[in-house]
């Protein structure tokens, strides 16, 4: 995988998703994917266990992407080595009444990582210019102030959020999280594809929705509003990444691969030293446990 360089997927400009592959045209296969994901989960692996002992940094990794992009085999293959203590994954569904109570961003200050841990999001407070965007009726549910109906949601509503989500984010990124944010650009075809592998494979059956049907016939609407969304956030402190999502191996490997040249920047984590005394009486403790 020496061929992919992982600056190529980072967002620095404004985008445009119809000109962005899906599909890298790179010569591999699932094996040589699997053997450089191995690789790679080895070594975040260890760092993530000094960055734990460090207890100065923690990382939120945020994934979207429309159904069926791999968020969630994302999620078990690529922190599958990482200490269960130093990482937690939240899938944040639609808000339930006590989340609905308080603002949007709420329940995700609630599930931001500790100091020396992961917090991976799937699906993220980006679901509120998303989801909300496409079906504006569930703000209705949020009881704003000024807000009665549909056609009191202006532009300018839209424009304020986007400046809420940067400010959130750049409030957490100065005390100490790190944020990488993942978008899984994926092909309407292979989607339909991968909906019928959920109907045709009885042990998957259990993950396919209808509603899944329905907001695939508003594809247009949510590429429009993606678009929208990761010009207006992405920043050298929340950076978005276009991940190329129809190969689920490839798409591993460069969110596996951008984490940990993120980590490589943090040149200040090392384990903690031993306490001088306990290193001046090892020998001593040792006999004692014998």
């Amino acid at each position: 995988m020496k061929s992919i360089n992982i600056e190529d997927f980072k967002v620095v400009g404004n985008i445009s998703l119809s000109k962005i592959p899906t599909k890298l045209a790179i010569d591999t296969n699932k094996e040589q994917e699997e053997e450089a994901l191995d690789k790679v989960q080895m070594k975040l692996s260890k760092k993530q266990d000094a960055m734990y002992a460090h207890n100065r940094h923690a990382f939120l990794i945020c994934l979207q992407g429309m159904d069926t992009s791999g968020k969630d085999s994302l999620i078990r293959e690529v922190f599958k080595e990482f200490n269960p203590r130093g990482v937690v994954v939240h899938s944040f569904k639609t808000p339930n009444a006590t989340e609905l109570e308080h603002d949007y961003l709420w329940r995700h200050y609630l599930a931001l990582p500790e100091k020396g841990k992961f917090a991976v999001f799937n699906r993220t407070h980006y679901e509120n210019v998303l989801v909300t965007r496409v079906h504006p009726e569930y703000i209705l549910f949020e009881n704003l102030p000024g807000i009665e109906k549909v056609e009191d949601i202006t532009s300018h509503f839209w424009e304020n959020r986007f400046e809420q989500i940067n400010n959130f984010e750049k409030h957490i990124s100065q005390n100490g999280t790190k944020i990488l944010k993942f978008y899984f650009h994926m092909s309407k075809e292979e989607q339909r594809l991968r909906l019928l592998k959920r109907l045709e494979n009885p042990e998957d059956n259990w993950k396919f929705s209808a509603g899944d049907l329905k907001e695939r016939e508003r594809w247009d609407d949510y590429m429009k509003y993606y678009e929208e969304a990761i010009n207006k956030t992405s920043n050298e402190i929340a950076p978005w990444y276009i991940v190329p999502a129809d190969d689920k191996g490839v798409a591993r490997y460069i969110v596996a691969q951008t984490i940990w040249e993120e980590m490589q920047k943090l040149t200040d984590i090392n384990e903690p030293e031993l306490d001088a005394k306990v290193a001046a009486n090892i020998e001593f403790y040792k006999n004692q446990l014998q």
